[in-house]
């Protein structure tokens, strides 16, 4: 197993979708319910940022749907009516702060119409640990597009989760070995400096 040591300059905090609208699918995540998930995303945010290193938090927005992407599906997601005001609100528990930066997606992936490339190129940052919901959805597309941009990655394996473990599992043991280093939070509170 590849370890590395954390280096605050260079490597960035990457937040997928922890936003109110999102996270308040509780219980029905799997393998991980929304819980676990927030505490061990929580746990990141509050590391990266005692060390100085960069948190980007990325939230999608679009209460109605017009500013979306809207290719041709079969399987469209269906919202269930009128998104709450506070939908694409952050969790409290992880509210940014002025040092974070917040990029806002219309997307699942996190780097396409967005400015993440340009601002982590920016901060000369190389590394990127990356969490959020939902697994095989947000994380996974900004985790392609990270590897395709050239991006080292960390993809923190029990700070995301899914509609269902297999949907998760396959992500975790097919795509993104192939593309950075699958750790737990507590491995990667322990590459942190200090």
């Amino acid at each position: 197993m590849t370890e590395i040591k954390i280096s605050p300059e260079r490597t960035a905090l990457v937040v997928i979708d922890m936003q109110k609208g999102i996270a308040s699918m509780g219980r029905d995540l799997k393998p991980y319910g929304a819980d676990t998930v927030i505490k061990n995303v929580a746990l990141l945010v509050s590391a990266f940022r005692k060390s100085n290193s960069k948190v980007f938090l990325v939230h999608v927005t679009g209460t109605d749907g017009k500013d979306m992407l809207n290719p041709l599906v079969d399987n469209a997601p269906n919202w269930g009516g009128e998104r709450p005001a506070d939908w694409a609100d952050f969790i409290d528990e992880i509210k940014p702060t002025p040092n974070d930066i917040v990029i806002t997606k219309r997307q699942w992936g996190a780097f396409y119409g967005t400015e993440l490339d340009l601002q982590l190129r920016r901060r000369h940052i190389d590394t990127i640990v990356l969490c959020g919901i939902s697994t095989n959805i947000g994380v996974e597309m900004t985790a392609r597009e990270a590897y395709q941009h050239g991006y080292n990655l960390v993809l923190v394996e029990d700070a995301m989760s899914s509609q269902s473990k297999e949907e998760h599992d396959a992500s975790v043991r097919f795509i993104f070995p192939r593309i950075g280093l699958v750790r737990s939070t507590g491995q990667v509170l322990k590459m942190m400096p200090g």
